[in-house]
């Protein structure tokens, strides 16, 4: 939760650790994202799947919120409403970053362990495949779920109108216009997420993902697996919803002609992943990797080639001749004991007389 650094106390010479409070900076975040794309593509499928299921019902809770508190807005500021309905649906993200799900939007960061030669392209695929899938299981399911509640009922039928709007308006979106808002929309999501690698602390992550996250709901852009949500729910609504509260809102399912299944597919999130892929990979993912990882991956690659070639041209070293010298000095005459001298000349003398 927070860095730690160790110093040498001067009295008795033990470490210490200073705790620091400060966030990472933008380098140490771009390593810090590849190391969790590493994580997230070694997961096994199982747990994967699992993992995006429970991020697809969580960016569901946060559409749920969203809806409820716009529902009857119409007394209120176009902006005032919408940056209400964004700051609700923060907790979609709060939920999916704080709990550790798989986000299919948030993982289009895992490209930056990919351009950094950590995972290879099948493993960022599979990871893709399956958390898209997870989500849209998760958030159809929760869609299902809650218009089994007749939670849109509530508010003399003012959250099921909300819900059918918003759904009618999804899927009149023309190809390029839902591509374009799905590329703004991602570059804030994935914004939200790469900021969080700098926290050191669940408060740190909540003010990261508030404000970016906020700001694309109140702008209107489109996010792929809110709209797993979103637009099923509007379809439950107008094709199974009780004859009562089309009463109550004065509406019937004809007013809403653009709320189908082809739609939901073709019109919408067909564009909208695409932009969605774009935003996060182009704009965040392979353009902080470049700032911040490619150079190092090229100076890192370029000092294990001249170890290679200094390896391979150098000469192999002659071992130096060993000399085997004694450590006791060498006596000299003169400094040999004087019982020594004297023995030695009589010795001498003897053998002059005799001879």
């Amino acid at each position: 939760m927070f860095s730690t650094s160790t110093h040498i106390l001067k009295d008795n010479k033990q470490p210490s650790k200073e705790i620091s409070f400060d966030a990472l900076v933008p380098a140490e975040m771009a390593v810090k994202a590849a190391e969790t794309g590493v994580k997230k593509t070694a997961l096994d499928t199982l747990r994967m799947f699992m993992l995006a299921v429970l991020a697809g019902a969580f960016i569901a809770m946060g559409a749920i919120f969203a809806t409820t508190v716009s529902a009857g807005g119409s007394v209120l500021p176009y902006g005032v409403s919408r940056l209400l309905a964004g700051v609700a649906f923060t907790l979609g993200l709060i939920l999916v970053v704080v709990s550790g799900s798989e986000l299919f939007t948030g993982n289009n960061l895992i490209v930056i362990a990919f351009a950094n030669r950590r995972i290879t392209l099948g493993a960022l695929l599979r990871n893709w495949g399956v958390v898209y899938l997870g989500n849209f299981v998760g958030a159809v399911l929760t869609a299902y779920l809650m218009f089994l509640t007749r939670q849109y009922t509530f508010g003399g039928g003012s959250v099921g109108l909300a819900a059918l709007n918003v759904g009618e308006a999804k899927t009149s979106l023309v190809f390029t216009q839902a591509l374009v808002l799905g590329i703004f929309c991602n570059a804030l999501v994935c914004m939200a997420v790469w900021m969080c690698f700098s926290a050191r602390s669940t408060i740190d992550k909540i003010l990261a993902i508030v404000p970016p996250i906020a700001a694309f709901v109140a702008a209107g852009f489109e996010h792929s697996i809110a709209n797993m949500y979103f637009i099923p729910v509007a379809m439950f609504i107008k094709q199974m919803g009780t004859p009562a509260f089309f009463e109550a809102i004065k509406k019937t399912p004809a007013d809403f002609p653009h709320l189908t299944w082809s739609n939901f597919f073709l019109v919408n999130l067909l564009p909208v992943t695409i932009g969605n892929i774009i935003g996060g990979v182009m704009m965040v993912g392979l353009m902080y990797w470049f700032i911040y990882l490619s150079k190092a991956k090229k100076a890192t690659a370029t000092t294990e080639t001249a170890q290679r070639i200094a390896a391979a041209t150098a000469r192999p070293e002659v071992p130096a001749p060993v000399f085997f010298v004694s450590r006791e000095p060498p006596v000299r005459p003169l400094e040999m004991p004087l019982q020594t001298i004297n023995a030695k000349s009589e010795e001498a003398n003897s053998t002059s007389r005799r001879l």
